[in-house]
């Protein structure tokens, strides 16, 4: 059970860095409000109403829901297998629980967002020269680290 514990520990640190950050943004920034830091990095105030990408951004508001459902649906997936797999206290089940973990706070991070505001707030903002890759928080950059670890996690071999 200890090892869940820290799982979950990973979750919150992810979840209050996220909302720590927005906050941030939220308080200096006005939304369209963009500050160069380098020449291919941005920090805006953007405001995503759909998923990953702006991905159903303009889709009338029932979008809303149904990510939020998701988030829920998937972060209680996500802590059954947390604790499902952090008992076993298995050298090979670290990498998938941290993967979760990350995932688990990025998700709720976002989710946290879309029912007090109704709105993920963005901020990261990468480019090469006039080529922008769409602007993300720190919950999304959990989620595809978490991904990530979870991909590398189904490569290795069963004991």
């Amino acid at each position: 059970m200890q090892d869940f514990y820290k799982y979950l520990s990973i979750s919150a640190i992810v979840i209050a860095l996220d909302l720590f950050t927005k906050h941030l943004i939220q308080q200096n920034f006005l939304f369209g409000d963009l500050h160069s830091v380098t020449s291919f990095f941005d920090l805006v105030r953007y405001h995503n109403e759909g998923s990953a990408f702006g991905f159903l951004n303009d889709a009338g508001g029932w979008q809303k829901w149904f990510f939020n459902g998701i988030s829920i649906v998937a972060s209680s997936v996500i802590i059954y297998l947390l604790k499902k797999h952090s008992q076993n206290n298995n050298q090979n089940e670290k990498l998938f629980c941290a993967g979760l973990a990350l995932v688990l706070g990025g998700a709720v991070g976002n989710l946290y967002d879309r029912i007090t505001l109704g709105y993920v707030v963005d901020f990261l903002n990468f480019h090469i020269n006039y080529h922008y890759w769409p602007a993300f928080n720190v919950a999304d950059s959990a989620i595809c680290v978490g991904v990530g670890l979870l991909l590398l996690d189904s490569f290795k071999k069963p004991n």
